[in-house]
């Protein structure tokens, strides 16, 4: 800086001896000569170079100021919104699954016997579309619900029941959901759900063989309609308890109500025991005669690839038989299924079930009788979402029964069923 100083003033000097050389002379004799004038101009401009060598050594030495980095990596854009976000903690999810089915028998009504769901014969069906809103309860968000809508052939024998038809003939399920603060949580769902007896479910992407068994149809209920409460003591061990209005009635047909226990036990992965056990009055305007059910499931896979599983069924009525209504005072009835199921890897699986039921005083099926079936299911994967079955069965009777033909009865039918569903989920989107 002191240079910047020397040189200004050297040459503010400079300019005025140049510009008034003559003046100065003229105004004081005693001013140097010409010849001084010009040796102190030539002193002058050399040291006024010296200060620019100066000037320039010191700009030379002085790092530059850091240039602002420019960057040219633009910001990323933001993410585009998606399905599961917009929804948050609820999930969106559903299926549509779609059949034919053919039948030996060549059944004069096109109906399949002693089925429930897959009933129609020699022709394309709808077995079920379902959409599930679901945003179930926990610790931090405590209330919640969950609603299944359902249409088809399933959910017209679902719903099949007195006054069903009219009040909530599309409605699978639909509850509320609290979890309460005590200990790992107490969960209570008020509302219409599905029984927890069973080693099946209405959701055919949710069992192993493409039909649903004998004991799925005529041993237990399909909902209930009511309350539960449901506690996890731990991984391993929970029980749930039941105070509903009875077997398949939103509406309940008399006074008295059904009340239940479910315990589950799952000692670790590869084994799991579910004990449920329903006890009320289910007749019409009688609240005195109980009905008592007895379910259990196991379930064992010794590897990952095999799977096995049993459901036992025992149940009692203090009802008359509708084959001698004047004398009986009780009807029973039971069975026993067995399921295995080898999936060799994540396309393929085959199913195989077999079971029997003794429909003692012919309370479920209207016949004193035993039935037996037999089922092989062959799955497939298709792009990963589409589901598809083939599956061969043969039902048995003990009694002739089974439609055959026009007009005529026999003792057994093969149908062959190839079905195909398609299960979808927000949780999914991306």
């Amino acid at each position: 800086m002191k240079n910047v100083y020397r040189l200004t003033a050297v040459l503010l000097a400079l300019s005025v001896i140049l510009a008034h050389p003559t003046m100065t002379l003229a105004q004081d004799s005693s001013q140097p000569s010409n010849a001084d004038l010009a040796q102190r101009i030539s002193e002058m401009e050399k040291e006024l170079n010296d200060l620019k060598a100066q000037l320039a050594a010191e700009k030379a030495a002085t790092p530059a100021p850091a240039a602002a980095v420019v960057s040219t990596t633009s910001s990323p854009a933001p993410a585009a919104p998606t399905l599961s976000g917009l929804l948050g903690p609820t999930t969106l999810s559903g299926f549509v699954d779609v059949y034919y089915d053919y039948n030996s028998n060549q059944p004069a009504g096109r109906t399949t016997a002693y089925r429930n769901f897959d009933i129609n014969s020699g022709q394309f069906g709808l077995n079920m579309i379902e959409l599930v809103a679901d945003k179930p309860a926990d610790t931090t968000n405590r209330a919640g619900y969950h609603v299944a809508l359902g249409f088809g052939q399933a959910m017209n024998a679902v719903n099949s029941f007195p006054g069903e038809s009219a009040f909530d003939q599309y409605l699978k399920e639909g509850y509320l959901e609290y979890m309460a603060p005590v200990g790992k949580g107490l969960q209570f769902n008020v509302g219409k759900f599905v029984t927890p007896a069973g080693a099946e479910v209405i959701e055919t992407k949710d069992d192993w063989n493409y039909s649903r068994g004998i004991l799925f149809a005529w041993a237990i209920p399909y909902f209930h309609f009511g309350m539960n409460a449901k506690y996890a003591f731990n991984s391993k061990f929970a029980l749930t308890g039941f105070l509903v209005n009875g077997w398949n009635n939103s509406i309940d047909n008399n006074s008295g109500k059904t009340t239940g226990v479910s315990a589950s036990w799952t000692p670790n992965s590869k084994f799991s025991l579910i004990q449920n056990y329903l006890v009320g009055p289910e007749q019409f305007n009688d609240s005195s005669d109980f009905r008592h059910l007895s379910d259990t499931v196991i379930s064992y896979s010794p590897t990952a690839k095999l799977s096995l599983m049993a459901n036992v069924d025992y149940g009692h009525d203090h009802s008359t038989s509708p084959l001698s209504p004047a004398t009986a005072t009780g009807v029973w009835w039971s069975g026993v299924a067995g399921y295995i199921k080898y999936a060799p890897n994540d396309k393929y699986d085959i199913a195989l079930r077999g079971e029997y039921f003794d429909d003692h005083d012919g309370f479920s099926t209207g016949t004193a009788q035993n039935l037996s079936e037999f089922t092989v299911t062959l799955q497939r994967m298709l792009a990963s979402k589409i589901m598809s079955r083939v599956e061969f069965r043969r039902d048995m009777a003990s009694e002739p029964t089974i439609p055959y033909r026009s007009g005529l009865f026999r003792d057994s039918q093969n149908t062959v069923s190839v079905g195909l569903v398609y299960a979808f989920s927000s949780a999914d989107a991306k």
